[in-house]
């Protein structure tokens, strides 16, 4: 019950000051939040411990819970990027991922080709081929595992620890994709064929090609959803700053 209660507290604060409806720079009180959430303190503060380490908060001896700008959320974590997906930002989001994406999983690929273990080649092969089969049946749900899955295993094959630990942000925006109803109804043809592709290149050692295809995958996701993001500003965070 406890957990229950704090990830609703979670939820419920992390969701408001994401969207807006609690600003930057208000600041909350612990027992106005016990208060009003009806739930313990030990819930508030472990609650506050995770808005914390999202960078949406930072609490001050004397002062209380401050809300933070979005210059100082941390952008690769998944509760973030989901709370942004369901609020107004949605495009900023997707643009934002969508460009990290073209520009490291490509290499990812390439350095696959030629770094992955044999054991990893192999399963991207048996991945892409079930990517296929339950693409063309349109099972979404099974297509949707698979393909975080996939793209997860690339950055993992590529022997570069700093990628691999992009599987996270990069699955949840295949998740919200799909829960955006952002996905079309069966995979294109093209789009598995690629997926098929570059798992190939890897297993055969080019790394070329499986750029290539990468890039080719990256590119038509680009295409798909671009015009979300249109006249969307940018945020512009210099990190030599202190944003606090």
């Amino acid at each position: 019950m406890a957990t229950s209660l704090h990830a609703h507290v979670v939820e419920h604060l992390g969701s408001r000051i994401v969207s807006g409806q609690v600003p930057r720079g208000s600041i909350l009180l612990a027992a106005d939040l016990e208060q009003r959430l009806q739930v313990s303190r030990s819930v508030i503060r472990e609650a506050i411990r995770v808005l914390a380490q999202c960078g949406l908060v930072t609490s001050t001896k004397r002062v209380g819970i401050r809300v933070m700008g979005a210059e100082s959320w941390n952008p690769y974590d998944d509760h973030v990027i989901r709370w942004r997906l369901a609020s107004d930002q949605k495009g900023t989001q997707l643009r934002s991922l969508t460009e990290l994406r073209i520009s490291v999983e490509p290499m990812a690929a390439e350095l696959a080709a030629e770094v992955a273990p044999e054991t990893m080649r192999k399963e991207l092969m048996m991945i892409s081929a079930q990517m296929s089969h339950y693409g063309r049946q349109g099972d979404l749900r099974r297509f949707l595992e698979l393909d975080i899955r996939f793209h997860a295993l690339v950055l993992a094959a590529s022997g570069n620890e700093m990628f691999a630990n992009l599987s996270t942000p990069i699955g949840a925006i295949l998740r919200g994709r799909t829960e955006l109803g952002l996905m079309p109804e069966r995979p294109h043809e093209e789009a598995l064929l690629w997926h098929q592709s570059v798992a190939d290149a890897i297993s055969n050692s080019d790394s070329a090609s499986a750029r290539k295809n990468m890039e080719s995958i990256m590119r038509r996701t680009h295409n798909e959803i671009c015009s979300l993001w249109e006249g969307q500003p940018r945020l512009f965070v210099d990190p030599a700053k202190d944003t606090k």
